[in-house]
């Protein structure tokens, strides 16, 4: 089966914190898109809610939320992740992947919508508070 790292950032206090989805919980992100939210009952979560906002596959590529499917491309970008303009107007050819998340992934980045009982500091107690 798959790994992933999740990378899930909490917008009131702006820390992220580091998971890693191993099984069936890796297998909840399998074919979900960017911007898809899903139950965080599966990652230890309980009562969370959580949104995909982004990815990277093994070789580091970024996923990006207006490519539909699940291949790598080579576009000419302006601006957006995987593009980070010299000067004002640059486009560049740059290699990303589609929006839906597979097996080649190793990062997906998420982001909490809904908020459980149980708060972030007790359940990720001990544990780095992590990923910059």
């Amino acid at each position: 089966m798959v790994d992933f790292k999740i990378v899930l950032s909490d917008p009131q206090t702006g820390k992220s914190y580091k998971l890693d989805a191993t099984g069936g919980s890796a297998g909840s992100f399998i074919g979900k898109k960017i911007g898809d939210e899903l139950d965080g009952g599966s990652l230890g979560l309980a009562g969370y809610t959580l949104a995909i906002t982004g990815g990277t596959d093994r070789t580091g590529i970024p996923a990006r939320r207006d490519l539909p499917g699940t291949a790598r491309k080579r576009l000419l970008l302006s601006d957006g992740p995987g593009m980070e303009e010299k000067y004002a107007g640059e486009r560049r050819r740059k290699s990303v992947r589609g929006s839906e998340i597979t097996g080649d992934f190793v990062q997906i980045n998420a982001k909490i919508v809904k908020y459980g009982e149980k708060g972030l500091k007790s359940i990720f107690e001990g544990e780095s508070e992590a990923a910059e």
